[in-house]
């Protein structure tokens, strides 16, 4: 919104989200003008200044929907695989829907690998370290945990380190 990080607002974060989501999870203008309550015109031009700003997202798009095109599938970045059959229908709102699966797999897809993998690697560190802490719940990217006063510090620093660690990349899980 071209707006300096510490002059955000929270409607301002708000409408930045809606834009960012909406837009790597396939959501057009009319669908985002209906959201953030504004005309298709203005939501055109706020997703063509994202694009512009951030163009290898729109070439991930277009790389995800003809690589899913090609191979029937696509895929996380652990090799999961989903079927998009959606791609060949005649039905355009069909393969509308399977342009939204070949893009939003490998990221939900792939941030759903890692909290698994994330809950196997910390249940197995907690017993090896023969710790009372417990996994509780998770929720999409978060994991809840009881851990008993004494526990906290070296509970807390294996939890952090594990998630933190789950698969190597580029950028930094933190």
């Amino acid at each position: 919104l071209g707006v300096p990080l510490h002059a955000v607002t929270q409607e301002q974060r708000r409408v930045a989200k809606a834009i960012n989501f909406g837009i790597i999870y396939g959501m057009g203008p009319f669908g985002l003008a209906q959201r953030l309550y504004i005309s298709n015109t203005m939501a055109r031009a706020a997703i063509d200044r994202y694009f512009e700003r951030y163009s290898g997202v729109k070439s991930f798009i277009d790389s995800a929907v003809e690589k899913a095109r090609r191979l029937g599938y696509t895929e996380t970045l652990l090799g999961r695989k989903r079927a998009v059959p959606e791609l060949q229908s005649r039905n355009r709102n069909m393969r509308q829907f399977g342009e939204r699966l070949a893009v939003n797999t490998p990221i939900q897809g792939t941030a759903a690998d890692f909290i698994k993998k994330a809950m196997i690697d910390v249940d197995q560190v907690l017993r090896e370290k023969g710790l009372k802490t417990a996994m509780l719940l998770q929720v999409h990217d978060e994991l809840l945990f009881e851990v008993p006063r004494d526990e906290l510090e070296v509970a807390r620093d294996l939890i952090k380190e594990k998630m933190e660690g789950v698969w190597p990349l580029r950028v930094p899980l933190t």
